[in-house]
């Protein structure tokens, strides 16, 4: 059974930086297509960033790109996301996810992690 344990959330200032850390209990990265979601409660879950176990391309929202980088190391079976200039937007619950052949989307996906808080102050 696979799991994803995400880690790095916390609070921070409007401007700040996080980076936020998933990390699979076997190979998981090596063999999926990983990506970060986010979810504030009682709203849809939204799309944040994913990435290619193939290519190593990334995709982003809209909302994020630009501030945000998503990467994988599959020697430690960690993906990242390195958010940057941090809003209180960005204020939500943030999930890693990984799927089997495709990308993960907000509705699909092989595994989810936890999640862990991100919480922007003004």
């Amino acid at each position: 059974q696979v799991q994803l344990v995400e880690t790095g959330g916390g609070l921070v200032q409007a401007g700040g930086s996080l980076t936020l850390s998933c990390t699979a209990s076997v190979h998981t990265v090596r063999y999926n297509d990983m990506g970060w979601f986010r979810r504030a409660p009682g709203k849809e879950r939204e799309f944040v960033a994913v990435i290619s176990r193939n290519s190593g391309n990334s995709y982003y929202a809209d909302s994020v790109k630009g501030r945000f980088t998503i990467s994988r190391d599959a020697a430690k079976n960690t993906i990242y996301l390195q958010m940057n200039s941090l809003k209180p937007e960005d204020t939500d619950v943030y999930y890693c996810a990984a799927r089997l052949g495709a990308m993960p989307t907000t509705t699909t996906a092989d595994y989810w992690g936890q999640g862990t808080q991100v919480t922007v102050s003004s």
